[in-house]
């Protein structure tokens, strides 16, 4: 069975810091989920795979909702002067993301609170063009 998501561009997987970048389709939650998981695998940080493929889940389906062109996913390892792990999702839309408190009904809208209460920090910047969503996991150890 083949791939069901594409990348457009695997910007860098060498050294401290990977990127990649996703068209605006539903594949790319799967796809960034996918990188994510064997990227912190490749670095040992196998501990923080499931967590972190959750929240950029969160994060690329709120970019797909919104935005037009592409997503980009950026991991920034941990050094010996940091024990956190850096995630960075970016999109063309310069608005920033919205948290609010769903009702108990709704399917969506807990996104936002769920990086909030799952990671160590978390915030947006502007970018040239769009935005980047980001969030900090403490490494266990």
């Amino acid at each position: 069975m083949g791939r069901c998501w594409e990348v457009i561009g695997v910007i860098d997987t060498e050294g401290d810091c990977a990127e990649w970048s996703f068209p605006a389709e539903p594949g790319a939650v799967r796809g960034a989920r996918t990188v994510v998981r064997g990227q912190l695998r490749g670095w040992g940080l196998d501990d923080l795979g499931d967590i972190a493929a959750l929240l950029v889940s969160e994060l690329v389906t709120n970019s797909l909702r919104h935005a037009t062109g592409p997503i980009g996913v950026r991991l920034v390892r941990p050094d010996e002067t940091s024990a956190t792990l850096l995630v960075e999702v970016s999109d063309p839309l310069p608005d920033p993301p919205c948290e609010r408190v769903a009702r108990p009904d709704e399917e969506g809208g807990r996104g936002l609170q769920l990086v909030a209460g799952s990671a160590c920090r978390w915030g947006t910047r502007p970018a040239v063009a769009g935005k980047t969503v980001w969030f900090e996991l403490s490494v266990p150890g």
